[in-house]
């Protein structure tokens, strides 16, 4: 486990570390209102596909927290803006999706019931949502270290772990779960640019967590991996089509290449919440644009000439450059069209 908490519910309040201070500061927010949440999930104060999540599963509990009308009709108008405010928030990681789908389902089913006992039920639920998180993490965690061998070096794009989600972690999860079964791992952390999640989160968590890590910048993969100083590539998920089509943060594409081409194994990491049935495959997912600020600055200072930038936050692998996607129900191979399908709920 981490040793620091990503997201929690704290006294009516949703606590959440801030990411864009890392690694220079670790700095708190406390979130009183679902507005709160939902600008901190647009900013990426919190990001990685299963944070998001929980995010979004607690900023409903404090929308129904902070609700001002008594009267069951308002309240469920009020609930239903609040799930639209939270679900417009950022499009690719489909987890916040599925997060809103399960609590407006709750309301839903217990719409008969007084307000405060839907709300006590909302709260119960977004705590519940954190908790499985955890669990489910540790799951995927333990099914991907059996692909980890001892004395493995292991290269991971992007920070997909205990930041990323409620804690522990996906592709970062599979690392710590091997390291806990005895076996000595190395990892390679990609600086992930624009927004530098390798550099700033990735490497400072595992550090902070005593996991040995070297970082690179984004264009060595190709050259360490020729050196043959790379075992295997492990990386998480925005959105897993049902043909295994992925989803995940920009770089992860070319990344995938460069392993085929090495012959190293590209695996992915990820909860079956990430495993998007209604989209077909990756071209239907839609690919989040972001603010052209972040790659023509850092830190508030222009790094760029100024001209016309183009801010893609996520690229797609085709499923025929995976390996295997990790899941908490087990490692599944191709065709994933039939195997993941199988896990349909």
């Amino acid at each position: 486990m981490s040793s620091f908490k990503t997201i929690e519910w704290n006294a009516g309040r949703v606590r959440m570390i801030d990411q864009r201070r890392l690694p220079v500061e670790e700095v708190y927010i406390e979130c009183e209102t679902y507005e709160d949440v939902a600008w901190c999930i647009k900013e990426m104060v919190i990001r990685g596909a299963p944070a998001i999540g929980v995010a979004a599963a607690m900023g409903i509990a404090l929308g129904a927290l902070r609700c001002d009308s008594a009267e069951k009709e308002g309240f469920l108008e009020h609930m239903g803006r609040v799930s639209k405010v939270i679900s417009e928030t950022r499009p690719t990681a489909v987890n916040l999706f599925w997060a809103v789908k399960r609590m407006d389902a709750l309301i839903s089913v217990n719409k008969a019931l007084p307000t405060p006992e839907i709300t006590e039920l909302l709260v119960g639920e977004a705590k519940a949502v954190c908790e499985e998180d955890v669990a489910i993490c540790r799951r995927i965690g333990k099914n991907g270290a059996s692909l980890i061998e001892d004395g493995m070096t292991v290269m991971t794009h992007c920070n997909a772990g205990a930041l990323a989600t409620a804690g522990y972690g996906t592709a970062l999860g599979v690392i710590r779960a091997a390291i806990e079964e005895g076996k000595n791992i190395t990892v390679i952390a990609n600086e992930t640019r624009p927004f530098l999640q390798g550099s700033r989160l990735t490497a400072w968590e595992l550090d902070k967590d005593g996991i040995g890590v070297k970082l690179i910048t984004d264009n060595m993969a190709g050259y360490v991996m020729g050196k043959g100083m790379v075992d295997a590539v492990v990386v998480g998920a925005d959105r897993v089509a049902s043909n295994g089509d992925v989803a995940n943060k920009i770089g992860t594409y070319s990344l995938s290449i460069l392993a085929k081409s090495h012959g190293i194994p590209f695996y992915v990491a990820a909860p079956m919440s990430t495993v998007d049935f209604n989209c077909p495959s990756g071209s239907a997912i839609p690919i989040e644009e972001r603010d052209p600020r972040e790659v023509s600055h850092i830190a508030n200072r222009r790094i760029a000439a100024d001209v016309e930038i183009f801010n893609p936050a996520f690229d797609v692998t085709p499923n025929e450059n995976i390996k295997a996607i990790i899941t908490e129900a087990g490692v599944f191979h191709k065709p994933y069209a039939a195997s993941l399908v199988s896990q349909k709920g």
